[in-house]
């Protein structure tokens, strides 16, 4: 169980073996839905006979994932969650290269994003919204950690993910064909004019000071979100999330205006 831990707790572990925990039941049931390779599954032996916990057995079962009850308390001072969890699961990193991420569609470009919470919510914007891969780049925090995993709702499952260098990642997609557009806070254009019907890399930049002017002029030109009122600026969840809503928008209706702004 000390290993289970330290794989909860250091990145370092979790790249060297390619294996993260998953905590909780939702997060386990959503990686067997997605035929995600376990390693095993564990669930304290006081919920062992509970019907959540006797789903996943049976759904682990059929799978060939092995499943061990653990004394009460154990998987407690294993989790990073502060609410104990009856099941923990530890998995093979759900890793694609970033060569393999499709050339089309949306392409989330994660630079130097480190909270957790927003990571979460651009991996789930990104699968609600069809985009075809997210890569993680810079010193963005790490994508299995405990509290991303958390933070994704299982949505880590249905979208490839990859990790890279900015400079290496863009180097893929456009020599593949895509445009890259780098998000700024102004002076960018409107991120509702671009056209996100053929291949299109967005980069998004650190929470508290975005991309600097050397990672901009990577791309092929930036784009801002247009605001209302007196904030700065969007958090980095809210603006990737609404340049992958717009994309999504303009692949189901190219016939129509835009909506009203609601800001």
């Amino acid at each position: 169980m000390r290993r289970l831990r330290r794989l909860v707790q250091k990145r370092s572990l979790r790249w060297s073996e390619a294996t993260c925990v998953l905590e909780g039941p939702d997060l386990v049931l959503a990686a067997l839905d997605a035929s995600i390779e376990f390693e095993a599954i564990y669930v304290d032996a006081t919920e062992y006979s509970s019907v959540e916990v006797g789903e996943i057995r049976s759904r682990a079962v059929a799978q060939g994932v092995r499943v061990f009850s653990l004394a009460p308390g154990v998987l407690e001072r294993i989790a990073d969650a502060a609410t104990p969890q009856p099941v923990l699961g530890a998995i093979r990193l759900p890793l694609t290269p970033v060569e393999d991420i499709a050339c089309a569609g949306l392409i989330l470009v994660l630079h130097d994003v480190r909270d957790p919470g927003n990571a979460g919510t651009l991996i789930r914007s990104a699968d609600a919204t069809g985009a075809t891969g997210v890569v993680f780049t810079g010193q963005s925090v790490d994508p299995f950690n405990p509290k991303t995993l958390r933070a994704t709702a299982g949505s880590i499952f249905h979208v490839p993910v990859a990790v890279g260098s900015l400079e290496g990642t863009l180097d893929s997609f456009v020599t593949r064909g895509a445009t890259t557009l780098a998000t700024v806070v102004r002076g960018g254009r409107s991120h509702r004019l671009e056209n996100y019907s053929q291949a299109t890399v967005v980069v998004i930049g650190n929470e508290a000071s975005g991309l600097d002017d050397v990672s901009v002029a990577l791309c092929d030109r930036a784009i801002t979100i247009e605001m209302s009122g007196a904030s700065e600026s969007l958090n980095a969840g809210v603006a990737g999330s609404l340049v992958a809503f717009e994309a999504l928008w303009q692949r189901q209706d190219t016939t129509s205006p835009p909506p009203s702004p609601s800001l």
